[in-house]
Order: C-alpha cells, then sequence, then structure tokens
C-alpha cells in the first residue's frame, strides 16, 4: 500500500481520472450521468493511527509502505515493507497535524508515557474535538495514568490507554460531530476504535444526496441494513414514516441509539441483527421476543437502505433487495458494487448514480446508486 501523496494542484485532475474510470465501469447499466462529489483536497480525514518508531533517543510517527514489486528473498509471497518517517500527515485534519509535533514533544522526556509506546491513533471533529489513544507493550498502572492526566490537560484532548487485556478511559471514549446538512445539524457520538465516515466533508455530501433523493417517501417506511452508528439514519429519519435500522456491532448499535436520542428522533427503532437473520424474520423464518417487539407487519417498507462492508452482498441479499420498490445503495467498493447491479438492475433501473471522493489520492471510491422498480 501506497501512502497518499497529496499534491492539491492536481486535485481536479485525479478527480477526474476517477470520473472517468466509474463512469466506464458502470456504462453497461446505462445509468443517467455520474454526479461527482469533490473532497477538499488536504485535511480531509478526521481519524488516523500511526505507528511510533523509537530509534535511540528519537521517536517518530510512522506508516509501513508496501510495494507490490518489492518481495522478500525468503518468501516470494510477503511483501517487504518500508518504514516511512512521518513529522506531519496532509491527508489527516488541521487538528491532528497540529497534535502530532506536540504530542511528541510532551512526552519525549517523560519515560512513563514514552516507554514501550508503539501506536497512537487520533479521532477528531470539524470543530476542533479530540480524543487520543495511546497503545503500548506494556500494563500500565496509576502512576502511568497520573502522568497521562497531566498530558491531558496540556494538549487539551481527552485521552485512553490501551495495552494488552486494557483500556484505560480518563474522561470519556468518544467524541461529537456536528455536521450541517440542507441547514439541519445532526449530531453524532463518534466512539474510539468503531467505525466511522473519516471524511466528515465528503460524509455531509454523501447524507445530503440521500435526503435528496428520498425526499417523497414520508407515506412509507425505511429499512436499512449495516447501519452502523445511525450516520444515514438519524440524517434520513424525517423523509419516512417510520425507520427499522439493523446492525450486528454492539458498540455501533450502543452508539446509534444514543444517536437517536441525540438528535430527538423518536420514529426510529435500531435493533442488533445482520443483514442475513433480517431477511430470515421478514420471511418468518426468525422469531423471538425481539422480532416480536418490532412488529415487522405494521411496516410498509417501500426504500430499503444498504451501506455493505467491502465484499458486497451475496446474491442471496441481492435477491431480497429485489422485493423492494427503492433501493439505496452506498457502496465502498465499485468492483463488488457492479457485481450486485448485475442483479440489481435486472428488476430495478439506476436512476441516480454519485461518486464520492472519500479517499482522494488513493483508487478508493465511494459510490452512491439509486435504484427504482422497472414496474
Amino acid at each position: 500500500m501506497a501512502i497518499p501523496v497529496v499534491d492539491p494542484a492536481r486535485y481536479d485532475q485525479q478527480l477526474e481520472a476517477k470520473r472517468q474510470r466509474i463512469t466506464e465501469q458502470f456504462a453497461r447499466f446505462s445509468p443517467p450521468a455520474l454526479e461527482v462529489y469533490p473532497s477538499p483536497p488536504s485535511h480531509y480525514r478526521q481519524r488516523c493511527e500511526f505507528r511510533i518508531w523509537h530509534e535511540g533517543e528519537d521517536l517518530f510517527y510512522a506508516m509501513f509502505e508496501i510495494q507490490a514489486s518489492e518481495v522478500d528473498p525468503g518468501d516470494p509471497k510477503k511483501k517487504k515493507k518500508t518504514v516511512v518517517r512521518l513529522d506531519d500527515y496532509p491527508v489527516a485534519s488541521r487538528r491532528i497535524n497540529a497534535l502530532m509535533p506536540a504530542l511528541l514533544d510532551a512526552i519525549r522526556d517523560v519515560p512513563l508515557l514514552r516507554r514501550r509506546l508503539f501506536q497512537v491513533e487520533f479521532l477528531t471533529t470539524l470543530a476542533g474535538e479530540a480524543l487520543v489513544t495511546l497503545i503500548y507493550h506494556r500494563p500500565l498502572d496509576e502512576a502511568w495514568e497520573a502522568e497521562a492526566r497531566r498530558l491531558q490537560e496540556t494538549l487539551g484532548v481527552m485521552i485512553i490507554g490501551r495495552s494488552r487485556k486494557q483500556r484505560l478511559v480518563l474522561e470519556r471514549d468518544h467524541v461529537w460531530e456536528r455536521l450541517e446538512v440542507e441547514g439541519r445539524e445532526f449530531v453524532y457520538q463518534q466512539v474510539e476504535n468503531s467505525f466511522t465516515q473519516p471524511n466528515a466533508e465528503i460524509c455531509r455530501s454523501m447524507l445530503t444526496w440521500a435526503r435528496e433523493v428520498t425526499r417523497d417517501s414520508r407515506d412509507g417506511d425505511l429499512v436499512e441494513l449495516y447501519c452502523g452508528n445511525g450516520n444515514f439514519t438519524v440524517a434520513l429519519a424525517e423523509n419516512f414514516r417510520r425507520v427499522l435500522a439493523t446492525e450486528i456491532s454492539r458498540t455501533s448499535v450502543a452508539s446509534a441509539r444514543e444517536n437517536l436520542t441525540a438528535n430527538g428522533l423518536e420514529n426510529v427503532t435500531v435493533g442488533r441483527m445482520s443483514a442475513e437473520e433480517f431477511a430470515q424474520a421478514l420471511k418468518g423464518e426468525k422469531g423471538g421476543r425481539r422480532v416480536a417487539e418490532w412488529a415487522l407487519e405494521d411496516y410498509d417498507f417501500t426504500t430499503v437502505l444498504v451501506d455493505p462492508p467491502r465484499a458486497g452482498l451475496d446474491e442471496a441479499s441481492c435477491r431480497q433487495l429485489s422485493g423492494y420498490a427503492r433501493i439505496v445503495y452506498i457502496s465502498c467498493n465499485p468492483d463488488t458494487l457492479e457485481d450486485n447491479l448485475a442483479l440489481l438492475t435486472e428488476t430495478h433501473r439506476i436512476t441516480r448514480l454519485a461518486l464520492f471522493d472519500q479517499f482522494p489520492w488513493t483508487h478508493h471510491c465511494e459510490c452512491g446508486v439509486l435504484l427504482e422498480r422497472k414496474d
């Protein structure tokens, strides 16, 4: 994996290359014109993690760069890793870039904080709130905690200490991101070591697009699969009569419920269940008290929103989606999206297609697709 090289002067050029690639890749489905949502060309990631490299008295942030052409002579299948020193990181938010040197300067001469520290994770918000996780190859004790509290005060951040079987939260384990979308402010609890959208500005674009394509849905209900911490759930709730969102991660479900409360939403239910289990519940093949409490028979699901992992959906899941009049598909992998669309377009037509440049300076693309039943 190559470390992104940020060159703002070339941003439009790299975005155009992605636009052409996605347009060509999906041309066989005859979609409408591709909608393109650009990212800030630098300082766009609100969360990052770095290794800490120790060389004598010096220590610095590092990432590993893996070149596909470089192999280990002892094991041809094993790629060589090159350690790259990072004194700053233009990909990361300005808050992270400001904290990077400040943190190292503060711990360099403090053995309790420095010794056997091997990784640092930053989680920030657009407003500058910051959570820093320090990860060690040694147990953390009260003396470490006292020093870490002083560090927390010095840097104006929240700190978590981690080591094997230890997690010491000094203040809290999350930040609160506030995103303004179409004149509305949505509030999101984002928990340390859990998935959140890394590019906050692109996240705002994705929420704006999703709200726009579901604007006329007030008489129907939304079912959302892979809802995470409720990123889309919160923003789309007012477009529907009711929303039922499912997610398998216990941490994400708890966070989603916090976000519903924080945003004053009362027409949403979030349940802990995999997409496969939910498909069985809809068929009446999986029951139990939890499913009974949802009263699935009272819903009129006119729209399904799915935001699956990079592996996309299996054939059975695609067949399940085909039962809904409207499908909103958010994808972080155009290749698996293309495979899924080959099935979904048997029953639905693509009426909107969007490219969200979530990860500038990489080949990765985030896509949004609106599909509507052909009949």
